[in-house]
């Protein structure tokens, strides 16, 4: 257990740059008392003090505002950041190098006993505020973004993304309008990324360079009707104006207009 214990204390330097001492996790880390806590509930949940463990793990959410069951199974240098909210199920299993940030719920979708919570692999990473639930499996190296929820399996190295959570990969990616931003685009745990716009805006952009696109073949196709002799009555259409839509410092949508010509 105090092997455990040190790596629970050092994988709180490599994921978090805020930490600068031994003794600030000690007193200031609610995510790491509370793992500490569960490491020993946990013993006494195994030892068939069930009691003596739930009541121990009670305390812990009391004082850390992080409510783990004492019958989860957490493997090694598990990292917890900021940890307010955090729910962690009864039969919920978490694999090494695991992180979870606030908010996050490894829960059930039913009350009958049995396997009914997920179970995490190697090296997977939950945003804020994600919702993990049913007896489901999270692959090794996978991610998933903030506020996702999350109701199947996610493979090995993927990450998922939405309500529910869909696989955000090349493939997919090359369809969507912002597919550039997406393929550099790294994990944000916290979906706050100057690099990402608003879906509602690159679904106008795109709609506005369609009608642009038909309306310069409408124009190209009636060309060659009138150089054959095909007379064509021609509508006088509206100028179709040049469209910005873009997003202020304040997140606002601001839309401009400039004729052409």
């Amino acid at each position: 257990m105090f092997k455990h214990i040190k790596e629970d204390i050092q994988v709180v330097f490599e994921r978090d740059p805020a930490a600068h001492s031994v003794f600030e996790i000690l007193t200031c880390y609610p995510g790491f008392h509370a793992i500490l806590i569960h490491r020993v509930s946990h013993a006494l949940w195994k030892h068939n003090w069930k009691w003596t463990g739930r009541f121990l793990s009670h305390i812990g959410r009391f004082l850390t505002g992080i409510e783990i069951h004492p019958g989860a199974v957490i493997g090694q240098r598990f990292f917890i950041d900021h940890g307010m909210g955090v729910v962690v199920g009864e039969t919920a299993v978490i694999g090494d190098d695991c992180t979870l940030y606030h908010s996050v719920t490894l829960g059930g979708t039913s009350w009958e006993k049995g396997k009914r919570h997920p179970t995490l692999g190697n090296n997977v990473v939950i945003g804020a505020g994600a919702k993990i639930l049913g007896p489901l499996t999270i692959g090794d190296n996978a991610r998933v973004g903030s506020n996702s929820v999350v109701i199947k399996n996610v493979a090995d190295n993927t990450t998922v993304v939405g309500i529910p959570a869909r696989q955000i990969n090349k493939k997919n990616a090359s369809k969507l309008p912002c597919a550039e931003m997406i393929e550099s685009m790294s994990f944000d745990s916290y979906a706050a990324s100057a690099d990402l716009t608003d879906p509602v805006i690159e679904a106008n952009k795109r709609m506005v360079a369609y009608i642009q696109c038909m309306e310069n073949q409408i124009k190209t196709i009636q060309e060659a009707l009138h150089n054959k002799g095909i007379n064509v009555h021609k509508d006088v259409m509206p100028e179709l104006d040049s469209l910005a839509i873009e997003q202020n410092d304040n997140g606002q949508v601001e839309v401009e207009s400039s004729p052409e010509g």
